[in-house]
């Protein structure tokens, strides 16, 4: 079965490119140059020539803060993109399945977030991701819109590169500490879009909205206390408040994403944060000893 992924540059995107596929599924998968999926002549051109039966989405603008300043930019793919690949799909027959984010939330609520919680985005960024997901809705009713949260890999800009480089060059760090969520491997959020393709090439998918991230929950400031840990440098982490670190673009204080549905529907269980910060670390050759 043919399978379209579009977004090879971002960090789920590389993981995607050089996973191992079975062998029932054929990847063809494709860069912005390829494919730029604000172009809607030029996503009918790639489906007219590829005709893939499956579509996975892992195309985004993920620029946080410059969304503030970008709104029209975030809109266009984030929205419009996503409207371009769910048409060509519907017209071709073809499942989609498409990756968004624990922004759509406000963080206010106690506990994990379900799928059918209200939606709430406080910035620009999730405001373009929520209506993605909505457009998709709409246009094809075969697919899957898999939410996650705080994602890392080995590739690409993160949170994981960027402590890592500043710990190595300054004598203390300082990192929010009332924002929580799940740290999510870019390489496990690829491995689950696969198995999900393979249900949807063995007619056992099911359609609709599902949360995947990391465990356990943890804060940005325990992620970077785990990630200068294992790297082997003894950087103090000071912990602190959001108000003590502004941004352009306010954060969810609780991003934790409640997970069963995905394991109900698929047996697929949240990841190990830990093990694939570790991995992450040991193909960049900083897991310490």
């Amino acid at each position: 079965m043919r399978v379209l992924v579009l977004g090879r540059n971002g960090q789920v995107g590389h993981e995607l490119a050089r996973a191992a596929w079975p062998s029932a599924l054929e990847p063809h998968v494709c860069d912005r140059t390829e494919c730029d999926i604000t172009d809607a002549a030029a996503v009918d051109r790639v489906f007219a020539a590829i005709g893939p039966e499956i579509v996975i989405n892992v195309a985004a603008y993920t620029a946080v803060d410059r969304a503030e300043q970008e709104p029209a930019q975030a809109l266009a793919v984030n929205r419009d993109g996503t409207a371009n690949l769910a048409r060509a799909a519907a017209d071709q027959g073809a499942a989609m399945l498409h990756v968004s984010t624990d922004y759509v939330f406000d963080g206010s609520k106690a506990t994990p977030w379900v799928e059918t919680d209200p939606v709430a985005p406080l910035g620009s960024y999730g405001a373009s991701k929520e209506e993605g997901e909505r457009v998709l809705r709409e246009v094809l009713p075969r697919h899957v819109i898999l939410r996650t949260a705080w994602v890392f890999g080995a590739h690409g800009a993160n949170f994981v590169r960027t402590i890592h480089r500043v710990a190595q060059a300054n004598p203390k760090l300082r990192v929010v500490a009332d924002q929580f969520g799940g740290p999510t491997p870019a390489r496990d959020i690829a491995a689950t879009l696969i198995r999900m393709a393979e249900a949807v090439a063995a007619d056992k998918a099911v359609w609709g909205t599902f949360h995947y991230a990391g465990a356990p929950t943890t804060s940005w400031h325990g992620f970077a206390e785990a990630i200068v840990r294992l790297s082997g440098l003894t950087t103090p982490v000071e912990p602190i408040a959001t108000v003590d670190w502004p941004t352009p673009a306010r954060r969810p204080a609780n991003s934790r994403l409640d997970c069963r549905k995905i394991g109900r529907s698929y047996g697929i269980a949240p990841p190990s944060w830990e093990a694939g910060l570790a991995d992450v670390l040991a193909e960049w050759g900083a897991l310490a000893p």
